[in-house]
């Protein structure tokens, strides 16, 4: 396991290479740090990559090739160790590959690169999905990246916004099963912006599907941006521990989603799944702002 670090004149970052995990970024003129600390009180986590699933599946089991796997919520390669692809300067690229080990968890040879790129105040997060082998490769893959919430000294979760852009959002409602339900919240904003309300995550995430907006930024109390993520991403989640009231929130751009209730079908059949054939690449990424 090792440590990374970027850094140009007004941001740094850091990457852990189990996961290629982001673990920090910095705005210099002030030592900010935006991203979460992992607490394990509320989520030992900072921003794991998601693949080759995104949320959890029906049973914990998903069926392919005639067999049927058992598979953990959001796949395996957030708890894998990346090797280092490649440094330069201003970008860091990391690499996973399909192994004896993976593929007896899921029957596909991939080859997973994750990059990252700054340029000034922004980081963009790189994503590559490879096929090497000889049949078509079924997979999701998501970030879910945890900011600081509240960044204000004094100030509470309570007070502070997303910002959707939008006039309104609709979002896919989580069971408790952790899988999606039929049931949809709408949630009609003021000047785009939702307030992050001590029950907001009660059904665990907002599930925001069909490209409803590229652009979802925490406010402060004031109702001003202090970080922004933009993405073409088709669907995202915004999260936080349902009853802690944790000081972070989730922005996680997915190409891919957890089974709906009742969904009896193949991995090939799942929504939102993603297929490419031999030699095909899968590229995607999406960018935070400071």
């Amino acid at each position: 396991m090792a440590f990374y670090e970027l850094r140009n004149d007004e941001v740094s970052i850091g990457i852990d290479s189990r996961g290629a995990e982001l673990k920090s970024l910095k705005k210099l003129s002030t030592g900010a740090e935006y991203m979460w600390c992992g607490d394990a009180e509320y989520w030992a986590r900072t921003s794991p990559i998601l693949f080759p699933f995104v949320g959890g599946l029906r049973d914990k089991v998903y069926r392919t090739k005639g067999e049927t796997y058992p598979m953990t919520q959001h796949g395996f390669a957030r708890d894998m160790e990346f090797e280092l692809l490649e440094e330069r300067g201003d970008e860091i690229w990391f690499v996973l590959n399909s192994s004896e080990e993976t593929l007896k968890k899921f029957p596909y040879e991939f080859v997973l690169k994750l990059g990252y790129r700054i340029a000034g105040s922004r980081v963009e997060v790189l994503w590559r999905v490879e096929n090497p082998g000889d049949e078509t490769l079924p997979f999701a893959i998501g970030g879910h990246p945890a900011f600081n919430c509240p960044m204000e000294e004094g100030a509470k979760r309570s007070e502070c916004f997303v910002d959707f852009n939008v006039p309104e959002v609709v979002s896919s409602r989580v069971g408790e099963s952790g899988l999606v339900t039929g049931c949809m919240d709408v949630f009609r904003l003021n000047e785009g912006r939702l307030p992050i309300t001590d029950n907001l995550f009660d059904h665990d995430a907002l599930v925001i599907e069909n490209s409803q907006t590229d652009t979802v930024a925490l406010c402060g109390r004031d109702g001003s941006r202090y970080l922004t993520v933009t993405m073409e991403a088709p669907l995202f989640g915004v999260w936080s521990p349902s009853g802690k009231t944790a000081p972070f929130v989730c922005i996680e751009p997915w190409y891919g989603r957890c089974d709906a209730e009742g969904f009896e079908g193949t991995l090939e059949e799942r929504e939102w799944e993603n297929l490419i054939g031999p030699g095909e690449v899968f590229r995607a990424s999406y960018v935070i702002e400071v």
